[in-house]
């Protein structure tokens, strides 16, 4: 599953899996990191992902991550990139949440 069907199948509100190193140690855990939209709240995510990957949801933690700031090369100028949400979602034993 590409990350327009993803996006498309709930609606805009899961955007995108997060594969990282820490989230492979996670996995053992039965735990996945999602990215997901700023104004999602936990019980929609839990619906969003039930339906999206055909799991059982225990539990939904949120994380608010801020943005970073960064410095414009040759400029005195500092922008700051856009922040995002991200949901560490428990699923029941022995399921998983599978992109492909």
């Amino acid at each position: 599953m590409t990350k327009a069907e993803l996006k498309e199948k709930t609606g805009g509100l899961i955007l995108d899996v997060l594969i990282t190193e820490k989230g492979a140690r996670m996995s053992v855990q039965n735990r996945y990191a999602i990215e997901v939209a700023p104004a999602a709240r936990k019980p929609a995510i839990a619906d969003a992902v039930e339906k999206a990957f055909g799991v059982h949801v225990l539990g939904v933690r949120t994380i608010n991550v801020k943005g970073g700031l960064r410095y414009i090369r040759g400029t005195r100028r500092a922008v700051r990139s856009a922040g995002w949400k991200k949901a560490i979602v428990t699923v029941r034993e022995g399921e998983r949440v599978e992109l492909a």
